[in-house]
Protein backbone atom coordinates (compact mmCIF):
# COMPACT_ATOMS: atom_id res chain seq x y z
CA UNK A 1 0.00 0.00 0.00
CA UNK A 2 1.78 3.31 -1.42
CA UNK A 3 -0.35 6.62 -1.42
CA UNK A 4 1.76 9.61 -3.10
CA UNK A 5 2.72 12.59 -0.53
CA UNK A 6 4.89 15.47 1.02
CA UNK A 7 8.11 13.64 1.75
CA UNK A 8 8.17 15.71 4.81
CA UNK A 9 5.19 13.79 5.96
CA UNK A 10 6.82 10.61 4.64
CA UNK A 11 9.86 11.12 7.07
CA UNK A 12 7.58 12.07 10.11
CA UNK A 13 5.39 9.09 9.59
CA UNK A 14 8.70 6.36 9.47
CA UNK A 15 9.90 8.31 12.26
CA UNK A 16 6.87 7.94 14.22
CA UNK A 17 6.90 4.30 13.71
CA UNK A 18 10.37 3.42 14.83
CA UNK A 19 10.21 5.69 17.64
CA UNK A 20 7.14 5.74 18.88
CA UNK A 21 4.99 2.88 17.59
CA UNK A 22 7.23 -0.04 17.83
CA UNK A 23 9.22 0.69 21.25
CA UNK A 24 6.28 0.83 23.00
CA UNK A 25 5.44 -3.40 22.60
CA UNK A 26 3.43 -3.36 19.17
CA UNK A 27 4.79 -5.97 17.04
CA UNK A 28 2.05 -6.89 14.79
CA UNK A 29 2.60 -6.55 11.43
CA UNK A 30 -0.58 -5.34 10.53
CA UNK A 31 -0.30 -2.35 12.53
CA UNK A 32 3.19 -1.75 11.64
CA UNK A 33 2.20 -1.99 7.66
CA UNK A 34 -0.46 0.04 8.20
CA UNK A 35 0.61 2.88 10.25
CA UNK A 36 4.05 3.12 7.66
CA UNK A 37 1.44 3.61 5.18
CA UNK A 38 -1.91 5.85 6.22
CA UNK A 39 -1.17 9.41 6.12
CA UNK A 40 -2.59 10.53 9.49
CA UNK A 41 -2.08 14.02 8.53
CA UNK A 42 -5.13 13.39 6.00
CA UNK A 43 -7.37 12.95 9.24
CA UNK A 44 -6.59 16.60 10.55
CA UNK A 45 -7.58 19.96 9.38
CA UNK A 46 -4.87 21.71 7.61
CA UNK A 47 -4.21 23.57 10.33
CA UNK A 48 -3.33 21.01 12.64
CA UNK A 49 -1.33 18.87 10.16
CA UNK A 50 1.80 19.75 11.25
CA UNK A 51 0.96 18.16 14.31
CA UNK A 52 0.06 14.96 12.85
CA UNK A 53 3.02 12.87 14.28
CA UNK A 54 3.37 14.26 17.67
CA UNK A 55 3.93 11.85 20.56
CA UNK A 56 0.63 13.07 21.89
CA UNK A 57 -3.27 13.65 21.35
CA UNK A 58 -3.71 16.27 18.96
CA UNK A 59 -7.05 18.45 20.09
CA UNK A 60 -9.82 18.82 17.75
CA UNK A 61 -13.45 20.81 17.44
CA UNK A 62 -15.57 20.01 20.32
CA UNK A 63 -13.72 18.48 23.07
CA UNK A 64 -12.56 15.78 20.86
CA UNK A 65 -9.07 14.70 20.26
CA UNK A 66 -7.16 12.34 17.55
CA UNK A 67 -5.48 10.05 20.40
CA UNK A 68 -1.67 9.44 19.83
CA UNK A 69 -0.25 7.31 17.34
CA UNK A 70 1.42 4.91 20.24
CA UNK A 71 -2.25 4.71 21.75
CA UNK A 72 -4.43 4.02 18.69
CA UNK A 73 -1.57 1.25 17.63
CA UNK A 74 -2.13 -0.57 20.97
CA UNK A 75 -5.42 -0.47 21.19
CA UNK A 76 -6.00 -2.01 17.23
CA UNK A 77 -2.98 -4.11 18.28
CA UNK A 78 -5.00 -5.71 21.11
CA UNK A 79 -8.31 -5.45 18.91
CA UNK A 80 -6.17 -8.32 16.37
CA UNK A 81 -4.62 -10.28 19.02
CA UNK A 82 -8.53 -11.40 20.35
CA UNK A 83 -9.26 -12.26 16.61
CA UNK A 84 -11.99 -9.75 15.57
CA UNK A 85 -12.93 -9.23 12.42
CA UNK A 86 -16.47 -7.06 12.18
CA UNK A 87 -15.66 -3.86 14.51
CA UNK A 88 -17.75 -0.77 15.56
CA UNK A 89 -15.40 2.15 16.50
CA UNK A 90 -17.70 4.12 18.92
CA UNK A 91 -16.67 7.94 18.22
CA UNK A 92 -14.74 7.40 15.36
CA UNK A 93 -13.97 11.01 15.09
CA UNK A 94 -11.80 12.24 11.80
CA UNK A 95 -11.73 8.79 11.02
CA UNK A 96 -7.60 7.77 11.78
CA UNK A 97 -8.39 4.61 13.90
CA UNK A 98 -11.12 3.32 11.92
CA UNK A 99 -8.75 3.41 9.21
CA UNK A 100 -6.10 1.57 10.36
CA UNK A 101 -8.37 -0.98 11.41
CA UNK A 102 -9.61 -1.41 7.76
CA UNK A 103 -6.11 -1.54 6.69
CA UNK A 104 -5.07 -4.48 8.98
CA UNK A 105 -8.20 -6.42 7.14
CA UNK A 106 -11.18 -5.56 9.68
CA UNK A 107 -14.86 -4.99 8.44
CA UNK A 108 -15.39 -1.89 10.41
CA UNK A 109 -18.32 0.01 10.95
CA UNK A 110 -17.82 3.55 12.42
CA UNK A 111 -20.37 5.73 14.44
CA UNK A 112 -19.67 9.55 15.09
CA UNK A 113 -22.22 12.42 14.94
CA UNK A 114 -20.12 15.46 15.04
CA UNK A 115 -20.70 16.71 11.71
CA UNK A 116 -17.10 19.01 11.92
CA UNK A 117 -15.16 16.05 12.64
CA UNK A 118 -17.09 14.10 9.87
CA UNK A 119 -16.38 16.70 7.30
CA UNK A 120 -12.83 15.34 7.65
CA UNK A 121 -13.50 11.51 8.10
CA UNK A 122 -15.58 11.61 4.62
CA UNK A 123 -12.50 12.35 2.27
CA UNK A 124 -10.08 10.51 3.95
CA UNK A 125 -11.77 7.31 4.37
CA UNK A 126 -12.98 7.73 0.53
CA UNK A 127 -9.36 7.83 -0.44
CA UNK A 128 -7.54 5.88 2.09
CA UNK A 129 -10.12 3.58 3.43
CA UNK A 130 -13.24 3.09 1.64
CA UNK A 131 -14.58 -0.07 2.82
CA UNK A 132 -15.41 1.77 6.40
CA UNK A 133 -19.03 2.19 6.58
CA UNK A 134 -19.89 5.27 8.56
CA UNK A 135 -23.33 5.17 10.74
CA UNK A 136 -23.94 8.93 11.58
CA UNK A 137 -25.83 9.48 14.48
CA UNK A 138 -26.20 9.50 18.53
CA UNK A 139 -22.78 7.42 19.12
CA UNK A 140 -24.52 5.64 22.68
CA UNK A 141 -26.95 3.97 20.27
CA UNK A 142 -24.17 2.86 18.11
CA UNK A 143 -25.08 0.83 14.96
CA UNK A 144 -27.10 -2.01 15.27
CA UNK A 145 -28.01 -2.31 11.79
CA UNK A 146 -24.50 -3.79 11.25
CA UNK A 147 -24.65 -5.84 14.95
CA UNK A 148 -23.85 -7.76 16.20
CA UNK A 149 -20.03 -7.52 16.50
CA UNK A 150 -16.84 -8.72 17.50
CA UNK A 151 -15.66 -5.84 19.11
CA UNK A 152 -16.05 -2.17 19.98
CA UNK A 153 -12.86 0.16 19.64
CA UNK A 154 -14.00 3.31 21.49
CA UNK A 155 -11.68 6.31 20.60
CA UNK A 156 -11.93 8.24 23.84
CA UNK A 157 -12.17 7.67 27.55
CA UNK A 158 -15.66 6.62 28.87
CA UNK A 159 -16.56 5.78 32.73
CA UNK A 160 -19.35 3.44 32.31
CA UNK A 161 -20.37 1.73 28.55
CA UNK A 162 -23.92 2.13 27.96
CA UNK A 163 -26.10 -0.86 27.84
CA UNK A 164 -27.09 0.02 24.72
CA UNK A 165 -23.59 -0.75 23.22
CA UNK A 166 -22.95 -3.76 25.09
CA UNK A 167 -26.13 -5.10 23.39
CA UNK A 168 -24.67 -4.93 20.06
CA UNK A 169 -21.55 -6.93 20.98
CA UNK A 170 -21.47 -10.81 20.31
CA UNK A 171 -21.19 -13.12 22.81
CA UNK A 172 -17.71 -13.31 23.96
CA UNK A 173 -17.15 -9.86 21.93
CA UNK A 174 -14.28 -7.38 23.02
CA UNK A 175 -13.98 -4.12 23.95
CA UNK A 176 -11.36 -1.64 23.50
CA UNK A 177 -11.42 1.63 25.30
CA UNK A 178 -9.90 4.24 28.13
CA UNK A 179 -11.20 4.40 31.03
CA UNK A 180 -11.61 7.30 33.03
CA UNK A 181 -12.67 7.82 36.95
CA UNK A 182 -14.49 10.89 37.47
CA UNK A 183 -11.98 13.49 39.23
CA UNK A 184 -8.69 11.61 37.83
CA UNK A 185 -6.87 12.88 35.05
CA UNK A 186 -5.14 9.55 34.35
CA UNK A 187 -7.28 6.59 33.05
CA UNK A 188 -6.59 2.99 31.87
CA UNK A 189 -6.74 1.38 28.67
CA UNK A 190 -9.00 -2.18 29.66
CA UNK A 191 -9.72 -5.05 27.34
CA UNK A 192 -13.17 -5.64 28.20
CA UNK A 193 -14.91 -9.36 27.22
CA UNK A 194 -19.00 -9.85 27.22
CA UNK A 195 -20.06 -12.66 29.48
CA UNK A 196 -23.32 -14.05 30.15
CA UNK A 197 -22.65 -12.07 33.93
CA UNK A 198 -21.91 -8.43 32.18
CA UNK A 199 -18.50 -7.43 31.17
CA UNK A 200 -15.42 -7.98 32.89
CA UNK A 201 -12.31 -5.63 32.04
CA UNK A 202 -8.60 -5.68 32.39
CA UNK A 203 -6.24 -2.76 32.62
CA UNK A 204 -3.36 -3.17 30.25
CA UNK A 205 -1.59 0.41 30.39
CA UNK A 206 -2.30 4.04 31.67
CA UNK A 207 -3.20 6.84 29.51
CA UNK A 208 -4.77 10.26 30.12
CA UNK A 209 -7.58 10.90 27.19
CA UNK A 210 -10.23 13.23 27.28
CA UNK A 211 -13.94 11.41 28.15
CA UNK A 212 -15.89 11.43 24.88
CA UNK A 213 -18.30 13.87 25.57
CA UNK A 214 -21.12 11.93 24.13
CA UNK A 215 -20.79 9.42 26.57
CA UNK A 216 -20.14 11.47 30.14
CA UNK A 217 -22.59 10.29 32.79
CA UNK A 218 -25.39 11.99 33.68
CA UNK A 219 -24.41 15.08 36.44
CA UNK A 220 -26.31 13.79 39.59
CA UNK A 221 -28.63 16.06 40.91
CA UNK A 222 -27.19 17.38 44.37
CA UNK A 223 -29.27 18.84 46.98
Amino acid sequence: MTFSETPDFAAARGMMVDSQVRPNKVTNARVIAAMRALPREMFLPPSLQARAYADDNVPLAHGRVLPAPMVIARMVQFTLLEGGTNILVVGAGTGYGAAVLAACGTKVTAVEDDADLLAIARPAWAAYAPGVTLFEGPIAAGAPTGAPYDGLFVEGAVHTLPQTLVDQLAPGGLVVMVRCEAGLRMGQAVIGRKAPGGMSFVPVFDYALPPLPALRPAPEFVF
